[in-house]
C-alpha cells in the first residue's frame, strides 16, 4: 500500500469508527424515545378508557370532564348541540346483552375520539373522548425526542473522532515505525551493494570464459538487488513531507531520460526515441520524482522488449489543461487483466523475460497521483504495451 494510500485507509478508518459510534449513540436515543413515546400512548389510551368508562357509570345526571361526551337514548350531556357525526347509531350493534362493552379509536370532524359504548341494564350509552390534548402532548414529546437525537448526535460525532483518534494512533505509530525502519535499514543497505556490485562488474571484465558467465549472473543480481534496495528507499522517502513543486519542462526530462538509456538500448539492439513537437510541455511537480516516473517506464519497456524492437517516448497536448507522455514499446505486453495489477507492488508479469515489475511501476503511481495526474496501462500479449501518463498542464509565465 502506499503512503497516500495508507493515510487514506487511516482517514478513512477514522471516519468509519465515527461514524459506527454516532450511529450506535443515534439508535440507542431512537429506541429510548420509540420506548418513551409507546408508555405515553399506553398511558394515554388507558386514561381515556378509565375516564369514559367511569363517565357512563355515573350517568347523565354528572357532568361529565372536559372533551367528553356522554350519549344515552334521548339525552346527551354536556348540554349544547354535539359535535357533528355524534353519536353514531350503527355501534349500538356491538353491545347487543347487557355488560358489553365496545371501544374503538375513530377520526369525526378531523380529530381524533375514543369511543366507548356500553350495554348498561338494557340501556346503550356512547361516551366520546377528544384526544386533542393528547395528541399535543405526543407532538411534543417527538419534537423533544427530535432535539434530543439531534443533540446526541453531535456529541456522538464529537466524542466519536476523538475516540477514533486514539483507536487508530497505535497503527499510525506502528506504520511510521515501520517506513523509518524500511528507510534506514534501505539506507544502510545501498552502500555495501553499490561497492559488491561495482566489484563484481570489475571481476567480470578481466574474467573469461566460465567465470566470466558466472560473474555476470552475480552482476545482474547485485544490480537487481540495488533496484529493491532503491525502490525501497524511495517508497519510505515518499511518506515524508512533500517537497515544493516547480515548474517542470517534461519534454526536456523525457530527452534526458532517453538519452541516458540510449546505450542500454543500442546493447540491446532496442530502437529508442522521442516524438514530441517543438514546443513547452510544462507541468508543475518534483523534477526529480518525475525524472524516477520517466526512468521507470523506460526501464520497463526496456526489460520486456526484445532485441529488434521499437520503444517510442510520445508528448502531445490532448486540451488545453493537461500534458499527454506515452511510452509505447513492441514488446511482449501483457494481458489486458494485468493492467491495474502491474501497479501493485512487486507484481511480477506472465509474458516476457519474467522480470518482475517490483516497487517501479508502483512507485510510478505513487508519484503521478501525487502531482495529480493519472497513469494507465493498455497491452496485448505479443502487441506490446503502452503507458499513457497524464498531468495537469501548467503555465510558464
Amino acid at each position: 500500500m502506499s503512503p497516500g494510500s495508507e493515510e487514506r485507509a487511516l482517514r478513512r478508518a477514522r471516519w468509519v469508527i465515527t461514524a459506527q459510534i454516532a450511529v450506535v449513540v443515534s439508535l440507542l436515543v431512537a429506541v429510548a424515545g420509540a420506548i418513551a413515546y409507546g408508555i405515553l400512548l399506553s398511558g394515554q389510551h388507558a386514561d381515556a378508557d378509565r375516564l369514559l368508562a367511569r363517565t357512563i357509570q355515573l350517568g347523565p345526571g354528572a357532568t361529565p370532564p372536559g372533551c367528553v361526551w356522554l350519549f344515552t337514548p334521548g339525552a346527551h350531556t354536556p348540554a349544547g348541540p354535539p359535535p357533528p357525526g355524534m353519536p353514531i347509531p350503527e355501534l349500538a350493534a356491538f353491545v347487543p346483552s347487557p355488560g358489553d362493552v365496545y371501544t374503538e379509536r375513530r377520526s369525526i370532524g378531523g380529530m381524533t375520539h375514543t369511543i366507548r359504548v356500553e350495554n348498561h341494564g338494557g340501556v346503550v350509552s356512547q361516551a366520546f373522548f377528544e384526544e386533542r390534548y393528547q395528541i399535543e402532548d405526543r407532538a411534543s414529546l417527538v419534537l423533544g425526542l427530535g432535539v434530543a437525537e439531534v443533540l446526541a448526535l453531535l456529541a456522538a460525532l464529537g466524542c466519536g473522532r476523538v475516540l477514533a483518534r486514539r483507536a487508530i494512533r497505535p497503527l499510525e505509530d506502528a506504520l511510521r515505525r515501520q517506513r523509518t525502519f524500511v528507510a534506514d535499514a534501505s539506507h544502510e543497505l545501498r552502500a555495501p551493494l553499490t561497492r559488491l556490485h561495482t566489484r563484481a562488474q570489475l571481476l567480470a571484465r578481466r574474467s573469461s570464459g566460465r567465470d566470466a558467465a558466472d560473474l555476470d549472473q552475480l552482476v545482474r543480481g547485485t544490480r537487481e538487488l540495488g533496484e529493491v534496495v532503491e525502490d525501497l528507499l524511495l517508497s519510505a522517502q515518499a511518506c515524508g513531507e512533500r517537497p515544493s513543486l516547480e515548474l517542470v519542462e517534461l519534454g526536456v526530462l523525457a530527452e534526458e531520460a532517453v538519452a541516458a538509456e540510449a546505450v542500454r538500448a543500442s546493447e540491446g539492439q532496442v530502437r529508442l526515441a522521442v516524438t514530441r513537437e517543438r514546443r513547452p510541455y510544462v507541468v508543475q511537480g518534483v523534477p526529480t520524482a518525475l525524472r524516477r516516473v520517466l526512468s521507470a517506464l523506460l526501464d520497463n519497456a526496456l526489460g520486456h522488449t526484445p532485441p529488434g524492437g521499437s520503444i517510442e517516448v510520445w508528448l502531445g497536448v490532448p486540451d488545453e489543461r493537461h500534458v499527454e507522455l506515452r511510452v509505447r514499446d513492441t514488446g511482449a505486453g501483457f494481458p489486458a487483466t494485468d493492467a491495474d495489477r502491474i501497479f501493485e507492488r512487486f507484481a511480477r508479469g506472465s509474458d516476457g523475460d519474467g522480470r518482475r515489475f517490483g516497487l517501479g511501476l508502483a512507485l510510478v503511481r505513487e508519484v503521478v497521483t501525487g502531482h495529480g495526474g493519472t497513469i494507465a496501462a493498455a497491452a496485448r500479449p505479443g502487441a506490446g504495451a503502452t503507458f499513457t501518463l497524464r498531468l495537469l498542464r501548467a503555465d510558464p509565465s
